[in-house]
């Protein structure tokens, strides 16, 4: 509608323009740390092309005395419901084994309990995990090797502009389905698949009484659709004024979803057939996070026929969807500051290349041996509480502030059609309601960050919290800022707060774009049809 990126679009509302500020810095650290789990993927999929993977066995030197290639099913029925603990390959059963011994082996689970070569292969391999961020060591040659070929390939993409931003979206927007119905095809084929699948689609009706159940996933969908990275407002500013953006919308929020329940059972069917293979309950297989797409099905493949096919397919289709993200993450950082620095529009080349050093120098952190450390408090503070919050104020200032009815009155100028009422009060109403119900249920259950049975330090809470913070306060710091520099002589702090309050002359400029090229089209028509009645009767 505003034809313009996530910082001037705000010219809506000049005195919250802290908003777009604050979705840019969102976008800074998204982009800084997710191209590190884009480097992963990169990382096993070079690692795929090989007649055995290096996750099949234990017979590699990375791997510890805990590692076990057969740990399948002696360990799993050994230890299913914590009933057993299973050392040095011996099965101490917990109704026969005297309880002073196992009150001892229970001390020494953690040391004793045998690896799986794929979770040894990704923490001890890949990662050469510390124990904590005591110990962050130094970047791993590897992975920074990775993480640089990803920022490359990020650049590449970039390099020409938005064109060839809508060329490489069609594969890696359309190349992750075809991967999903093949491994899908593939994996319900498997021996309990369908317990898996059962698994995924029976609602466990004791949890839905839960309200954090449902609050964690109005999270989940929040992320998912990114609303408030600015990436959506960057990728639409690129489109003609007559587009239809109500249909985009739905077409949008529709077809994620859709594809989260077709990604569900893929996961499930898989998940089902490995609980079936560890003789385990589907709910204890089922792993989230890096567990399960660098662990689980790691170990999943190599039961597979073929298994480097399946492991090239399974992370390629990683590495398309990562670069589908970081591609528009990176694009609202370019956007942003070529509209905010006119003078570097000539100089975009360059510009792009300036953000990808500084976004590859902060993710280097993220490459050594306490890496995984920091990436887990990046993702738990960068892009969680600050999200739900730039969220909430978008809402309120455009349904309250602007006006509800102002916005659908645009919105029927571009759709030539007016749309329902009901938006309206969805805006004012209904999504600031439950984005508030959900933020504060998520600070109520805010524990410490974590990774596995390592709990983060008090100190990087306080890192967390600045980290969030900063995406938050450009709202009233540029409020306040806006309103000092901004006020006119012999004018009140309420006089000036009313007229920042309004739209500015930048506000709309796609739209004003849109009618001075009207009245352009009219005025040649005009001539055009002019000449043609001076050649009639000349004729």
């Amino acid at each position: 509608m505003g034809g313009q990126g996530v910082i001037p679009i705000w010219a809506v509302c000049p005195l919250f323009q802290g908003i777009g500020v604050g979705m840019f810095f969102v976008s800074t650290f998204i982009a800084s740390y997710y191209n590190v789990i884009v480097s992963w993927a990169l990382y096993y999929s070079a690692q795929s092309f090989t007649a055995n993977l290096p996750w099949m066995d234990c017979n590699n030197w990375w791997n510890s005395p805990a590692c076990e290639s057969s740990l399948t099913l002696v360990q799993m029925n050994c230890t299913s419901r914590d009933e057993g603990i299973l050392v040095n390959g011996t099965c101490h059963l917990r109704n026969t084994t005297d309880a002073s011994l196992w009150h001892v082996l229970s001390a020494q689970r953690n040391e004793t309990s045998p690896m799986s070569p794929s979770d040894e292969f990704f923490h001890r391999r890949v990662l050469d995990m510390s124990a904590g961020l005591d110990d962050v060591g130094a970047p791993r040659w590897e992975l920074v090797l990775s993480l640089l070929g990803c920022w490359v390939l990020v650049c590449l993409c970039l390099i020409k502009g938005v064109h060839s931003l809508g060329k490489v979206a069609y594969f890696t927007a359309l190349f992750p389905y075809v991967v999903l119905i093949i491994l899908l095809g593939r994996a319900v084929t498997l021996d309990g698949a369908v317990q898996g699948m059962l698994y995924y689609v029976i609602p466990d009706f004791a949890r839905l009484a839960h309200p954090k159940v449902w609050c964690d996933a109005a999270v989940q969908v929040f992320f998912s659709l990114s609303p408030c990275w600015g990436g959506l407002i960057t990728l639409s500013s690129y489109n003609k004024y007559r587009h239809n953006c109500l249909r985009d919308a739905l077409f949008v929020t529709f077809a994620d979803a859709l594809t989260s329940i077709l990604a569900g059972f893929v996961v499930f069917s898989i998940v089902g057939a490995m609980a079936h293979q560890l003789n385990r309950p589907v709910n204890e297989v089922a792993r989230d996070g890096a567990g399960l797409a660098f662990v689980l099905y790691p170990e999943l493949v190599t039961h597979l026929p073929i298994p480097p096919l399946w492991s090239v397919l399974f992370f390629v289709m990683l590495l398309t969807i990562g670069f589908g993200t970081q591609i528009s993450t990176v694009n609202t950082l370019l956007t942003c500051l070529n509209d905010m620095l006119p003078r570097w529009r000539a100089k975009k080349s360059s510009l792009l290349i300036g953000i990808s050093c500084f976004c590859f120098l902060v993710g280097l952190s993220c490459t050594t041996r306490g890496g995984i450390f920091v990436l887990q408090l990046f993702d738990d503070y960068a892009a969680t509480y600050s999200l739900l919050i730039l969220g909430l104020a978008e809402c309120l200032v455009l349904s309250w502030v602007y006006k509800g009815d102002r916005f659908l009155e645009h919105i029927e100028e571009m759709l030539e059609k007016r749309p329902s009422v009901v938006w309206k009060y969805l805006w004012r109403y209904i999504t600031p309601l439950l984005l508030a119900i959900v933020l504060v249920s998520t600070w109520m259950d805010f524990q410490p960050s974590s990774y596995g049975k390592y709990v983060f330090p008090t100190w990087t809470s306080v890192v967390g919290w600045f980290m969030c913070s900063v995406s938050v306060l450009p709202i009233p710091v540029v409020f306040v800022w806006k309103l000092l520099a901004g006020r006119e002589k012999e004018e009140t702090l309420v006089q000036a707060m009313k007229r920042l309050l309004r739209p500015d002359g930048e506000w709309r400029k796609n739209y004003l774009r849109f009618k001075q090229n009207q009245a352009d089209a009219n005025e040649l028509q005009l001539v055009d049809n002019s000449e043609e009645a001076q050649l009639e009767m000349k004729s």
